[in-house]
């Protein structure tokens, strides 16, 4: 844990947080995480995907469907998270099935089709009231979830007190487009203007505003 907290905070890049980050969970057994955060979040909204910080080393196909198909909007443990803030057991969503809407149950069974089956979130207490961060420790698909909770029940507040350090380090750090996966439409907007089109040749192009092109 000492050595952990001290490499930590001694990192200097938000992708050595991350990969010290995930080395210390998958010695826990969560060797799958995703990390989220937004600075602009409303009362109704989570804000712009584009502006979110996302973190992850799950395969570039679940990623770009769960955040940039949407997905993450109608996903259970999501909404636990923008409720509450700690950790929860993801045995949450089998105690709370019959509450959940078709469109979660759909984003349940996508997430079993990829392996993604139990585990545990947690919700970052910010002082901001625009700011909300959440990270998912996701166990390997074989694993079940009462072997997840008799983990968190002897390993719990270690992984908690990590991650929140993991969290306040990321809160810290510089970082640019440049350091996050790009989208679909980002890469496509590059391409485009690497090949000497204009915003509003873009525009035209992919259906989008000239805001919306500078943007990307």
């Amino acid at each position: 844990m000492l050595d952990y907290v001290e490499r930590v905070t001694a990192a200097t890049t938000m992708e050595e947080v991350w990969s010290l980050h995930c080395d210390a969970m998958a010695r826990f057994g969560f060797s799958r995480l995703l990390y989220g955060l937004t600075w602009s979040r409303s009362r109704t909204r989570l804000g712009d995907s584009e502006d979110f910080l996302i973190l992850t080393n799950l395969e570039e196909d679940y990623s770009e469907r769960f955040v940039n198909e949407g997905l993450y909007l109608h996903a259970p443990m999501v909404r636990w998270a923008l409720e509450n803030s700690g950790a929860c057991s993801w045995s949450w969503i089998r105690e709370n099935s019959d509450a959940l809407t078709a469109d979660e149950k759909k984003v349940v069974a996508f997430n079993v089709g990829h392996g993604i089956r139990t585990g545990y979130s947690i919700s970052f207490n910010d002082v901001s009231a625009r700011a909300i961060a959440a990270i998912a420790l996701i166990a390997e698909p074989d694993v079940e979830q009462h072997e997840v909770d008799m983990l968190w029940a002897a390993k719990g507040r270690e992984i908690i007190a990590m991650n929140n350090v993991a969290h306040l380090k990321i809160m810290n750090l510089p970082y640019s487009v440049a350091r996050k996966m790009l989208t679909k439409r980002q890469r496509e907007t590059l391409e485009w203007v690497g090949e000497g089109k204009t915003t509003q040749d873009i525009s035209v192009i992919m259906g989008l505003t000239p805001a919306t092109v500078e943007k990307h």
